[in-house]
């Protein structure tokens, strides 16, 4: 059987409180769901972004995730999102570059009322 695989966008999102632990458990809970509902492998992933809330600032989440120990060979980059009147708070929102199947959907991930 021979299949070609394509680039794709995992996304998703959590909610968290401003804390070392807590972010670090979110985070890697998060990257977990993703891998675990798409069926991926950590070789599959070539690039990991996050963007977060300004209010989180206890933790870098790539650190969080690298502090979880996990996802040791992909790229890692955070940024602080941008500040929308009546945006959510305490959010960390991940973008997940990953080599799938062709013809697999992504399966998106979103947790604590995120």
């Amino acid at each position: 059987m021979n299949t070609s695989l394509r680039l794709k966008a995992l996304r998703g999102a959590t909610r968290c409180e401003n804390d070392p632990r807590d972010i670090t458990c979110q985070v890697g809970a998060l990257y977990d769901e993703l891998l675990l509902r798409n069926g991926l492998a950590e070789p599959d992933l070539v690039s990991v972004l996050f963007s977060v809330t300004a209010d989180l600032d206890a933790l870098n989440p790539a650190a969080a995730l690298r502090n979880y120990g996990r996802a040791g060979e992909a790229a890692l980059f955070s940024l602080q999102e941008a500040a929308i009147a009546g945006g959510p708070d305490r959010t960390i929102r991940v973008l997940i570059h990953c080599y799938m199947d062709e013809g697999v959907t992504p399966r998106h991930v979103y947790r604590n009322g995120a």
